[in-house]
């Protein structure tokens, strides 16, 4: 870990002040075989699969289409399964290397999101966005190891 002298000083003190998060929205996990994914989630851990009005509007296509299934977990957040049957599986030794886990989304309330975005640009933090999609709009950077955060907030109106 670094210390905190090689750290920029923007960086010490919060770029998005404390609450402007609102919580975590989703897990996103792009799965090569969608059967098999569902399978481990709903029967094997246990979470609850969900089904006609429970899935998120902004999803039914896609979920209709079969190119997402999403799960809940005990906390409430919300598990996307996102179909990719072109993806390399990863190495079944988690030492080996990192899954093929997406992104971690984060939740914001929509007038909160251009203030957002001037402080991440303010303290150098490159992001890809914001990106306007049914499920809402969005921005994308990388943590140090290159996991991709989305900050996200619902369609407006």
């Amino acid at each position: 870990m670094a210390s905190s002298a090689s750290i920029p000083s923007a960086i010490q003190s919060p770029i998005l002040a404390p609450g402007m998060l609102r919580g975590v929205h989703h897990i996103a996990l792009n799965v090569k075989d969608m059967q098999a994914a569902c399978y481990f989630y709903g029967t094997i851990l246990g979470l609850h699969r969900l089904m006609g009005d429970e899935v998120p509007a902004t999803l039914v296509k896609l979920v209709a289409e079969g190119k997402v299934t999403n799960f809940k977990t005990p906390d409430g957040t919300i598990l996307d399964l996102f179909w990719e049957p072109d993806y390399t599986p990863p190495d079944s030794d988690p030492s080996k290397g990192f899954t093929r886990a997406d992104h971690l989304a984060f939740d914001i309330a929509p007038e909160q999101m251009d203030h957002a975005m001037e402080r991440l640009r303010q303290a150098n933090i490159e992001f890809k966005g914001p990106i306007v999609r049914p499920t809402g709009r969005g921005i994308y950077f990388y943590d140090p190891d290159g996991f991709t955060i989305e900050v996200r907030c619902d369609p407006e109106g």
